[in-house]
């Protein structure tokens, strides 16, 4: 059976429209366009998301309470902006009817009266329009301090989300709520409040001036509105499922960059190139006709309103010519109220805009405030103390934990380890070791029993002063996109250039940081690219030495390292561990043979425990696998000679 390939793009969106159709997307956001897997059981299960976003709401408003002060200085900024607009057409009112067509005065007086009516209109115009470029200017302003305070906290809540929930999210996720939802969330302050209030003063000011000045116009003019308002706002509110799909698609998109181009050597070997551009390309062709079929909705409402302009625009004309020659109105009532018929409208269409920018931004929002709602991994309680400067003693009391509900990966685990020992874990892949050792760091906590620290619940220390206790070199090594020196020093920034390099050559690692380009300032690419495996790995273990931790874990530490290099940090291990509470796991059992217990573990349980001698008497499973490792040594070391 060939493998099953991804939907085409025209088919994820026809799955999109009939979602969007049946008004599935409205409530949840969810669609099966995304990614094939229907979920209509799912949206019927879930609840309305009004609720929801109404507490985000609050969220939000309480989030601007610190800067209501600027908010209320922008708002004060922008009404008197527009009270200096609204009287704009009085002033050429005034100039028509009461200057240019007044023949009763003399042409002297008609020409003062012209120059201060004039200037007088000239300086409100340079007003107005000076007052807007400083609202304006304090408005960006306002706006990137909530964005970047927004941005701050929001990155503060995803490092201390819990992994599991960070691995849902996927590095694409992450990365869209950092920036493009944030900066959209942002638009929330202009689109939900300051446009909004101000368009609304606007909108009664120009209605009261055209009653005052013809009420027959002004009904006229006012009768057209209604019908297209409420059509404007129906297609708006209709707009932001579409633009919520979008960003979970854009999610997606980038997600899946980010996975290809962290895993390009798997990509080129195994020929992937043409495979992960059509996917990429399926996914952008998905959200590029999701933004065309929102933008031809959006078509209606700039639709309707150009026609509703140029319409309003002939009636005043039409019937204001006709009252003119009735004699019931003036030239200049006609000016005027073309220029605040443009005046009603631009305040209208405003809140319409803004109800449509608007549902962009709750879409952002959501997502955003979503995960501030979310709960630290691990909080500290109340009544949380100080872990304590020396470990005496490590204690797990019948330990069990699960990643999914039924399915234990360790069980039954049962171990006392005294201060300053050495406790080799080994067995095959998925035995959990590497979990056992989670547990002791606090990435996760047991699901049943407790592991005691002197014997206090680890649960019971404040998890930074637990954490500072420990030091990991795991054998999938991170390093990050910056020089040598700052990798070595990312657990102690105020480490002295003695200390760094002292931890280095007790990792053996100063030798060849000695024959980079620039030493201890090279800069060493992302994820340490730049580097061979076993030197990323000797950094690692620089890092940790230069930590001083009481609690060391070692996932494989030596597994990238050559024979000659394992052997030579073999000997600085024995500085490295003295003193410290250590757990190794290791599948070269030449690199445990010297801890102090020796743990044999299969199905989550411990089957065998004891020294490296005493192991080997029982001659039980782990006599085994010493045996067949030193089989395999010897059959490599026959190749070998063969070869030569």
């Amino acid at each position: 059976m060939s493998p099953k390939r991804p939907r085409s793009s025209r088919r994820r969106y026809r799955a999109f429209v009939d979602d969007y159709t049946h008004r599935r997307l409205d409530d949840t956001g969810e669609s099966s366009a995304g990614d094939g897997a229907p979920e209509a059981a799912d949206a019927a299960s879930k609840p309305k998301a009004s609720p929801q976003r109404r507490q985000y709401l609050r969220d939000y408003l309480r989030w601007l309470r610190p800067h209501r002060y600027a908010i209320g200085a922008v708002f004060v900024l922008a009404l008197v902006t527009a009270g200096l607009q609204m009287i704009e057409p009085l002033f050429m009112r005034f100039i028509i009817d009461k200057v240019l067509l007044n023949r009763s005065l003399e042409a002297a007086v008609r020409v003062r009266r012209l120059h201060l009516a004039g200037f007088t209109f000239l300086t409100v115009i340079v007003a107005s329009n000076l007052i807007d470029v400083l609202k304006d200017y304090m408005q960006r302003a306002l706006n990137a301090r909530v964005m970047l305070s927004l941005r701050e906290s929001l990155f503060d809540r995803l490092l201390h989300l819990p992994l599991p929930k960070l691995h849902e999210m996927k590095t694409g996720g992450i990365l869209s709520r950092l920036t493009g939802d944030v900066e959209t969330t942002t638009g929330l302050l202009q689109m939900a409040l300051v446009s909004p209030a101000v368009s609304l003063v606007r909108l009664v000011i120009a209605i009261g001036v055209l009653l005052t000045l013809n009420w027959r116009l002004a009904l006229t003019a006012l009768a057209i509105i209604p019908g297209v308002l409420i059509l404007s706002l129906t297609v708006a509110r209709r707009v932001r499922p579409i633009y919520r799909s979008l960003r979970k698609d854009v999610e997606q998109v980038d997600g899946r960059v980010g996975e290809t181009f962290s895993g390009i050597r798997v990509v080129r070997a195994f020929r992937r190139e043409m495979r992960e551009l059509l996917e990429y390309m399926q996914g952008r062709h998905t959200v590029l006709r999701k933004e065309l079929f929102a933008h031809r909705r959006e078509l209606v409402l700039w639709t309707s309103w150009s026609l509703l302009l140029a319409s309003v625009n002939v009636v005043i004309v039409w019937y204001g010519g006709y009252l003119n020659v009735s004699g019931r109105a003036t030239i200049g009532d006609i000016m005027a109220f073309q220029w605040y018929t443009f005046l009603l409208l631009n305040p209208v269409w405003s809140i319409v805009n803004s109800f449509s920018e608007l549902q962009r931004s709750l879409a952002a929002m959501e997502r955003v405030f979503e995960v501030l709602g979310l709960r630290d991994d691990k909080p500290d309680r109340p009544d949380a103390r100080h872990a304590p400067e020396i470990v005496r003693e490590i204690r797990f009391e019948e330990v069990a934990f699960e990643y999914r509900e039924g399915r234990p990966v360790v069980r039954d685990f049962d171990l006392a380890v005294p201060g300053g020992s050495v406790v080799a874990l080994v067995g095959r892949s998925g035995a959990g070791k590497t979990t056992v050792t989670d547990l002791v760091a606090r990435f996760h906590d047991p699901t049943r029993g407790r592991i005691l620290l002197n014997g206090v619940d680890i649960r019971e220390f404040r998890l930074g002063s637990y954490r500072d206790l420990l030091a990991i070199v795991q054998q999938d090594v991170f390093l990050f996109d910056g020089s040598v020196r700052d990798n070595i020093a990312y657990g102690r920034h105020d480490a002295m250039d003695a200390e760094i390099e002292d931890a280095a050559r007790r990792a053996n690692a100063h030798e060849f940081i000695d024959k980079l380009p620039e030493r201890y300032e090279t800069f060493i690419g992302e994820r340490g690219v730049k580097l061979s495996g076993g030197q990323q790995q000797r950094l690692a273990i620089a890092r940790a030495f230069l930590k001083r931790p009481q609690i060391l874990i070692l996932d494989e530490a030596t597994s990238n390292l050559d024979t000659e290099s394992e052997q030579l940090i073999q000997a600085s291990m024995a500085s490295l561990l003295a003193g410290r509470t250590t757990f190794v796991i290791a599948h070269r059992l030449s690199t445990v043979r010297r801890a102090d217990i020796i743990l044999v573990m299969e199905d989550g349980r411990i089957v065998e425990r004891g020294t490296d001698a005493e192991l080997l008497q029982a001659r039980g499973t782990y006599y085994d696998m010493v045996q067949r490792q030193m089989e395999s040594a010897r059959a490599a070391g026959e190749a070998e000679a063969v070869l030569r």
